[in-house]
């Protein structure tokens, strides 16, 4: 365990000061962005090593699989899990019980059942909206990807912020996979773009979060405006799958 604990500290370390170099280079401080963990499909030694090399926010992309190693490491002090893969409708309750932020808020059917479920549970869930900046019919959360189309989105954001027991916070995107990490500048642009455009729609909303960037292009992120990185290959190695369990895009993709 300690080499395990050793290694994930020296590449998250490194994966900071990368973080910290790309802010400079933007003229941004380094404090306003922070690294989120991804931990889905690795078994508890290492979400427990990960913890032990320092890391205090960790993603999941499993409802289930998430409130199975909060369960399983209950006691650890200082951490936030965030969720940070489509969520299910029906799954909806164990985000709004057990997460401290939701990344990808991707519908209206989504955010009614979360607003219904964290009001029963007394608390406000801070959540993100969602958006499909590349166009992917593959990828979740609203079309984003033509700028003259955004006025259409308006009428189902003015119903989200609307929704007494969620908190919005900004915006995520999952740009196209590509083999540059230049390939992504282009998309995460768009969802700064996008988001700006919405600060001047609802100016008393908070917009302040940008969700974007993984393994393959977090610097890039960072240079264009992301307060949240999502980094888990980097860190912590590959993934650990089941013989023939599914893989999703987003998996491969952080």
């Amino acid at each position: 365990m300690s080499s395990l604990v050793s290694s994930i500290r020296e590449n998250y370390q490194s994966t900071l000061d990368q973080i910290a170099d790309a802010a400079r280079r933007s003229s941004r401080d380094p404090n306003e962005i922070r690294l989120v963990v991804v931990t889905k499909s690795q078994p508890i030694e290492v979400v427990q090593a990960a913890m032990d090399a320092g890391v205090r926010i960790l993603g999941e992309n499993y409802p289930e699989e998430g409130v199975r190693k909060m369960q399983s490491l209950a006691g650890q002090s200082g951490v936030e899990w965030h969720m940070i893969g489509h969520v299910q409708s029906r799954k909806a309750r164990l985000v709004a019980d057990h997460f401290a932020l939701l990344h990808s808020l991707d519908s209206l059917k989504l955010a009614q059942r979360l607003d219904r479920f964290a009001a029963e549970r007394n608390r406000v869930l801070p959540v993100l909206l969602e958006f499909n900046v590349g166009g992917e019919e593959s990828k979740s959360g609203w079309d984003a990807s033509a700028e003259e189309a955004w006025g259409a989105l308006l009428p189902d954001i003015l119903f989200i912020l609307d929704l007494p027991a969620l908190r919005v916070q900004g915006l995520m995107t999952m740009p196209p996979l590509g083999t540059d990490p230049e390939d992504s500048r282009r998309f995460f642009r768009r969802l700064r773009r996008l988001r700006d455009h919405l600060a001047v729609q609802f100016p008393r909303a908070d917009w302040h979060e940008l969700s974007m960037g993984t393994s393959a292009d977090y610097p890039v992120a960072v240079e264009e405006g992301a307060t949240l990185v999502r980094v888990g290959t980097a860190i912590v190695g590959a993934r650990k799958y089941k013989p023939g369990g599914p893989v999703d895009k987003s998996e491969v993709e952080a």
